[in-house]
């Protein structure tokens, strides 16, 4: 399976990180639906999976990073950023294992950084009005638009969608996070962007459909709770950074 961009020289390089944790079931579908010419390079970051992940990867000619222990959804993130960092590629895309956010958008999101000049762009379940006629369980979305409605009042920004898992990224940027000090968990996605905000990034969305069928992974509710929880907990160590009562370096800005 070839997925080499036919780019011309001098364009910026382009790699997609597939983080994956037991994803051996779907991954050559989710791979398959990556357009051909989106990225010069495809990295597995497999989370210590325990199903041949990256066996099923290796077979369909991708590179594997694989954690020897399961280093959470954030973690996996992580790794794929500084490899990403580390090969000098200048855009990556992140595209989930699990075939829930559909890899036929990728090209769109390269393109807001390559020609538009955007440092993230995110992708959005709610611009086309459909995430719950799609699947998403209520319980998800009513604490994803209070979420997102507080973040863009505390943080300045203007998206639709704070926890969003489709993301791009200019390699340019991610240098300047503090990638460690962010979460090894779910709550990795709202940790950048908050990032992102705070250092005054130019962020672009992208309207997407999302799965939510039986072979994608899902967040149990008493997990949604714990997530809802801590992105409270940010919001509040924020604030008490920004009045000063109690400065974090994590929300440095330089």
């Amino acid at each position: 399976m070839k997925i080499i961009s036919m780019s011309a020289p001098g364009d910026k390089r382009v790699v997609i990180i597939i983080p994956g944790y037991n994803v051996a079931h779907v991954l050559s579908k989710t791979v398959a639906a990556i357009p051909p010419g989106t990225a010069d390079h495809v990295i597995v970051i497999d989370d210590c999976s325990t199903d041949g992940t990256s066996l099923v990867a290796s077979r369909l000619g991708l590179d594997v990073v694989r954690h020897p222990q399961n280093r959470g959804y954030g973690g996996a993130q992580k790794t794929g950023y500084k490899e990403a960092i580390r090969r000098g590629y200048e855009i990556v895309v992140m595209v989930h294992g699990d075939n829930q956010y559909d890899p036929s958008y990728a090209p769109k999101f390269v393109s807001k950084i390559r020609d538009d000049g955007y440092d993230v762009v995110s992708g959005s379940r709610m611009i086309l009005g459909d995430a719950l006629k799609n699947g998403m369980p209520l319980w998800k979305f009513i604490p994803n638009r209070l979420l997102t409605a507080l973040e863009n009042f505390v943080f300045q920004t203007h998206l639709t969608d704070y926890h969003n898992g489709f993301r791009a990224f200019s390699t340019d940027f991610l240098k300047r996070v503090p990638l460690d000090r962010l979460s090894d968990k779910f709550d990795f996605d709202s940790d950048i962007i908050i990032q992102a905000a705070i250092r005054k990034a130019k962020i672009a969305e992208i309207p997407h459909p999302t799965r939510y069928e039986d072979e994608n992974s899902q967040m149990p509710f008493s997990q949604g709770v714990q997530y809802g929880l801590s992105i409270l907990a940010k919001v509040c160590k924020y604030l008490l950074h920004w009045t000063g009562i109690k400065r974090d370096a994590l929300f440095a800005e330089n």
